[in-house]
């Protein structure tokens, strides 16, 4: 983030306008709809700019838009210079306003004209009487935060108060009625029993954040708490509500700070204290996602709970890097397969796993690369076999190795270095199609 959004209060402070013409013009009149006393001037001197909040220069000229500047820096005045944003301490984003609700968009000044477009989405999508809604909202604020102590109670209120009965009412127009149906509904969060609440076992996709699906998208913006994995990466958590809390509960080989049964455990435990939880579990929580253990869990204690399902490793990563799974002329089955198992499971059929025609796809298998190779070596598997590795897959530091499965455990050697990220491994003819519609993409060979 190369500027920190903030919204400034000039109610009634002094704000200096340098400058003449539509640029200029707009400034001020800016200002002036937060309530500054704008001052607007040709040329500036030191005195007009004492005891200024902010001074907007647009002069048209680089040396005087420069001397305006340093006048202004010089007595710690923040300072935007329009189209100059070497010059600026802040910069004035494309700006949606509805009354009380104000949605600023920034590209920290590379693009005015990407930001312009956005505004126009937005504007299309936020219903015109919006601000009507939070004032409605700011009428109840005192009242809530006094009369609803729990936390999670009281943004369960909220969220009823913002997409239900009284905000419909709100948004047509009807203010009166819109009053007392909040009323109604603060009464009825105040002696409603506590009731249980709700976890969401829910798939994060791969890695790339627009991958999400839209329900995964709204639920992180509605939990209470997101029980996330280590291999969910912080791109996509950053699409969670800001408040929520945040719980790595993440099991990685060798290394479990959390059991599974701690797990389930915690997840239980918070749906009873009536939290909305978000499970969020990197891929599809149904494959090897360990998801039928925790929905298991919360069904035999009695509790609700909702799968929301994701685009898993093997779909995600073997798009991004042009593999189609299956393919009329050279794969007609794909199989999903784990490098590891858990004890206590069902060891795959190797042999069957190993014929022509048949892909495979291999969860955690970078570190199992010897293994893998010498299963399917002995079960039958052709040396030249294709394989690829991808690392990262559909994240912007992406990286996929192809080769020979005779060679798989030194192209398996780069991603499993300390740092590096989950990777899936795929055999099968399929793989060498990497190559060929990845040229820009980093290989080893």
């Amino acid at each position: 983030m190369k500027h920190l959004p903030l919204f400034f209060d000039l109610s009634g402070r002094k704000v200096v306008v340098v400058g003449e013409g539509p640029a200029a013009d707009r400034r001020a009149a800016l200002a002036r709809s937060a309530g500054a006393e704008v001052q607007q001037l040709a040329d500036i001197r030191v005195d007009d700019l004492r005891d200024a909040a902010a001074a907007f220069i647009a002069t048209g000229d680089l040396e005087h838009d420069t001397v305006a500047q340093r006048v202004a820096k010089s007595l710690g005045v923040p300072v935007n210079v329009a189209d100059r944003p070497a010059l600026c301490d802040f910069i004035l984003p494309a700006i949606v306003d509805r009354d009380d609700v104000v949605v600023a968009i920034s590209t920290g000044g590379a693009s005015p004209t990407l930001a312009a477009s956005l505004r126009g989405r937005i504007e299309a999508v936020l219903p015109e009487r919006i601000g009507s809604l939070a004032r409605l909202a700011a009428t109840f604020r005192a009242q809530v935060n006094t009369l609803i102590v729990d936390p999670a109670r009281r943004r369960t209120f909220w969220r009823r108060l913002v997409e239900g009965p009284a905000a419909r009412l709100a948004l047509a127009g009807d203010d009166v009625a819109a009053r007392r149906a909040a009323l109604g509904e603060l009464d009825d969060a105040r002696h409603r029993p506590a009731s249980v609440g709700i976890a969401h076992i829910v798939g994060a996709g791969p890695g790339d954040p627009d991958l999400l699906t839209l329900k995964a998208a709204q639920l992180l913006r509605e939990a209470d708490a997101i029980l996330h994995d280590d291999l969910v990466p912080p791109a996509v958590l950053a699409r969670a509500r800001r408040d929520a809390e945040f719980l790595a509960v993440g099991k990685r080989k060798g290394f479990a700070r959390w059991t599974q049964n701690k797990i389930n455990a915690e997840l239980v435990r918070r749906v009873r204290a009536g939290q909305t939880v978000v499970r969020l579990k990197a891929g599809d929580p149904f494959v090897f996602g360990r998801g039928g253990e925790e929905l298991e869990a919360l069904r035999e204690a009695g509790l609700p709970v909702a799968i929301v399902p994701g685009v898993t490793a093997a779909l995600g990563c073997a798009a991004s890097v042009g593999i189609p799974l299956t393919h009329r002329k050279l794969a007609s089955a794909v199989t999903f397969v784990s490098g590891h198992s858990a004890e206590g499971s069902r060891e795959a059929t190797w042999p069957a796993l190993a014929a022509q025609g048949h892909t495979l796809a291999i969860y955690m298998g970078a570190s199992e690369a010897a293994s893998v190779r010498d299963r399917l070596l002995n079960a039958g598997a052709h040396p030249g076999t294709p394989v690829a590795i991808v690392e990262n897959g559909t994240r912007p530091d992406e990286r996929v190795s192809t080769g020979r499965l005779a060679d798989l455990t030194r192209l398996a050697a780069s991603h499993t270095r300390g740092d590096a990220g989950p990777s899936l491994l795929i055999v099968g003819e399929v793989a060498a199609l990497a190559a060929a519609e990845q040229p820009s993409l980093a290989k080893v060979s």
